[in-house]
């Protein structure tokens, strides 16, 4: 009999058997004998001693595990943390005598006529005898006891005529009380400011008073002021508005940038712009003053630059001890470097039958030398000078539009402007005494002036004005 052939299963029967659910690997084991009461406690995990590690570029962000404090389980408030560190009006802070003034210092000082009153005349005598007039005048001004004990004798002499600068020095200690007032130094009295705060520098023709002074009327009366250029001074009632208003407050005076100019010579082609800094309680100055200039300029044409036919000073801006040194020579040594302007062989053939290869390709860039380089001191008075040849355009030619510019800068030190008889001032006016390279030293006046702009000036060697230390003013004949 023939073997029976196994029936093969059904599609239902197939798919039945796939979709069966899988035996379950978990095995019936036997419990162990042990205390269901005790549970099992699983061991925390050990952290990584480097914490986790971030990817490059990742931003670490703190998570609450950061900020919970591994003792006591509580979580650490940032937010409180940095309000405890606040200042809650302590007594131990210092905070409220550093912002004293000195008004209210004196408010809480104790009163110390009755230790005044105390010492004997005599001796309040014997220290006044030790003091200048000016300071005994403000030791009789400081409270009654004294005035009492010093007498009348202090304010008697400053009313002399010999004690002028003495009764100055005492009333520029009350500028801070006087705002409405300036200090006259000629009168030694303080007069009411006819335009305040509306002070503006303008040309000398112009008449600007700053306040109403009776020595005006006087013959050969001439304020204290210094010359910036023909027609244009700097008096000093401008600079001492200027201190006031540092010293004290804008009511005091006007800002250091109200004096700065520009403008233009009416006589000639000359432009001057003027700057003032401050600088450690000084007032530095910087002048440039520059015009076109033609090359090959004959002797007379050099002196029609750089004179003023009205006074025979020179355009530019200049100290009082312009005619003794070389800085005269310097600008026409200059003057002398300013090649020709550059000419085609059509213009030249229009001059005449001669060709000049050389003026095809004229070099603008000029180079000075070795004797009008250099930058110069004045040794009479904190001035120094540079002189230079810049290419410039003129606007006003259609022919040659760039052509050489001569550029004379001046720098000088005002004083601190405590009065019109300080050694810068005076010097710079021509009336007083001051060695510059002994008083400066090796810092140039310009270097602290550009520096404060951020400009930094090419080295340059700085030599003296007058090499000889010849002076002889009008009489000498290099000047002219």
């Amino acid at each position: 009999m023939a073997e029976l052939q196994p029936r093969k299963p059904s599609f239902s029967s197939r798919l039945a058997h796939a979709l069966r659910p899988k035996k379950s690997t978990n095995r019936l084991r036997k419990k162990s004998a042990v205390d269901p009461s005790i549970k099992e406690i699983t061991p925390p995990p050990t952290p990584n001693a480097y914490g986790k590690r971030l990817q490059h570029g990742a931003i670490y962000r703190p998570t609450n595990q950061d900020n919970t404090d591994e003792q006591t389980g509580e979580r650490r408030d940032d937010t409180d943390l940095l309000h405890g560190l606040a200042h809650h009006e302590s007594d131990d802070s210092l905070d409220e005598v550093v912002n004293l003034t000195r008004a209210d210092l004196e408010a809480w000082r104790p009163p110390g006529e009755p230790i005044i009153a105390s010492l004997p005349s005599a001796l309040w005598e014997l220290i006044a005898s030790y003091l200048s007039l000016s300071d005994v005048a403000s030791l009789a001004f400081s409270s009654k006891v004294l005035a009492v004990r010093l007498g009348p004798g202090p304010w008697m002499a400053l009313e002399q005529p010999e004690n002028l600068n003495e009764r100055n020095n005492f009333l520029h200690r009350l500028d801070q009380h006087l705002p409405a007032h300036l200090l006259c130094f000629d009168c030694g009295t303080y007069h009411l400011r006819t335009q305040l705060g509306q002070e503006k520098l303008r040309p000398t023709l112009v008449f600007n008073p700053l306040y109403n002074c009776p020595s005006v009327a006087k013959a050969g009366y001439v304020p204290p002021r210094i010359r910036l250029t023909p027609g244009n001074t700097l008096p000093y009632t401008f600079v001492q508005l200027v201190f006031r208003a540092i010293k004290h407050s804008p009511n005091h005076g006007i800002a250091l940038a109200s004096l700065c100019r520009r403008w233009k010579d009416p006589d000639s082609e000359w432009t001057h712009q003027t700057r003032y800094y401050i600088y450690k309680g000084h007032l530095l100055m910087r002048v440039v003053s520059q015009s076109f200039a033609a090359p090959k300029l004959p002797p007379s044409g050099e002196r029609h630059l750089l004179y003023s036919r009205e006074d025979y000073t020179p355009y530019f801006s200049c100290c009082a001890h312009w005619r003794d040194g070389e800085l005269m020579n310097i600008c026409k040594c200059a003057l002398a470097h300013i090649p020709e302007h550059r000419q085609g062989i059509t213009q030249q053939l229009k001059q005449g039958p001669q060709i000049q290869m050389a003026l095809r390709n004229v070099n603008p860039i000029v180079t000075l030398c070795s004797f009008c380089r250099p930058m110069r001191r004045c040794p009479d008075c904190p001035t120094e000078y540079l002189v230079e040849l810049k290419l410039a355009e003129d606007k006003l030619d259609p022919v040659v539009k760039f052509k050489q510019v001569i550029t004379v800068t001046r720098w000088s030190d005002l004083g601190d402007g405590s009065s019109p008889y300080t050694s810068e001032w005076s010097s710079v006016k021509g009336e007083g005494e001051y060695h510059s390279f002994n008083m400066m030293g090796k810092r140039a006046i310009s270097g602290i002036f550009e520096a404060q702009s951020g400009v930094t000036m090419p080295g340059q060697r700085l030599l003296s004005l007058n090499p000889k230390n010849v002076k002889q003013g009008e009489e000498g004949h290099d000047w002219y």
